[in-house]
């Protein structure tokens, strides 16, 4: 069984596909080399599968999957050439044979993912899905999109804040502050609407006393102000890289703990160095 079929039975143990936001997702194997690479043994993490990104990963000759958060493949390809960015980093990944797979919403809606560890930064509470799924696979009872968080004891919004940074590693986030949350003897944080990425289409339904999140549009946050709701925002994929080394990392090592690849080795897994958020503040 090659590299890429074994971490693929892997991740869909991790996060089954079925619970992936089919109808507009594009998740799984992207690309599948005809021609593998032999004598590969890593594994490669990154949220975004840039041509800087693909570079690092194609540098080591031992690394034969790569797992893509984000799907590199998005939208439909009616030729490959290397004139589009896109279409090359899927060449240079079937010259060298490796291949591709992406989880994307997978991961962000099973039980232990992006969610999840956003909401785990938080502090004392529990935590459930905004959208729970009705049919979930054995082992995902819990899963859905979004998630509320509910503290056992509600906490200002600055120590929330900085629990978001800390969790995150970010100097700075974004935040708009909703009038019961302003003055010094503000109204305290109760309930959190948590949504890993771009985060309106979720939360928007939801009452919460903040939305968590990587971006929204300017007229949802002033929407979400309107309604009393305050926002903090770390830009898309700084709510998602953090996952990669904490949660799934460990998940994808251990599931790959008893499996060898066709020369005898053991599997390694590791997260690039190189992928990071387009947008920083400056």
């Amino acid at each position: 069984m090659s590299l890429l079929s074994k971490v693929t039975r892997a991740m869909k143990r991790i996060a089954p596909l079925e619970i992936a936001e089919n109808s507009w997702d594009n998740v799984g194997v992207l690309v599948e080399p005809p021609y593998p690479q032999q004598q590969a043994n890593k594994v490669f993490l990154t949220i975004d599968l840039t041509p800087q990104v693909l570079e690092e990963a194609l540098s080591d000759p031992k690394v034969g999957t790569i797992v893509s958060y984000h799907p590199p493949i998005f939208k439909s390809m009616k030729r490959l050439t290397s004139e589009d960015v896109k279409q090359s980093i899927v060449l240079k990944a079937i010259a060298k044979g490796v291949g591709i797979y992406s989880p994307h919403t997978a991961c962000d809606n099973c039980v232990g993912g992006v969610n999840d560890w956003l909401a785990s930064g938080l502090g004392k509470g529990s935590c459930k899905p905004i959208v729970l799924n009705q049919s979930p696979p054995e082992g995902q009872e819990g899963c859905g999109s979004g998630r509320i968080f509910t503290y056992d004891e509600p906490v200002s919004l600055s120590s929330v804040v900085e629990r978001v940074k800390a969790l995150t590693g970010l100097k700075h986030v974004r935040v708009a502050t909703a009038s019961p949350h302003t003055s010094s003897n503000s109204a305290a944080i109760k309930t959190v609407a948590i949504c890993a990425g771009s985060g309106s289409g979720v939360l928007a339904p939801v009452k919460a006393d903040l939305y968590f999140s990587g971006e929204m549009g300017h007229h949802d946050v002033l929407a979400a102000l309107a309604r009393d709701t305050s926002v903090i925002l770390c830009e898309h994929s700084n709510t998602e890289r953090g996952y990669l080394d904490a949660v799934l990392k460990p998940a994808l090592a251990k599931e790959l703990s008893n499996e060898k690849t066709e020369a005898g080795e053991n599997i390694e897994i590791i997260v690039s160095t190189v992928d990071k958020d387009p947008l920083e503040i400056v």
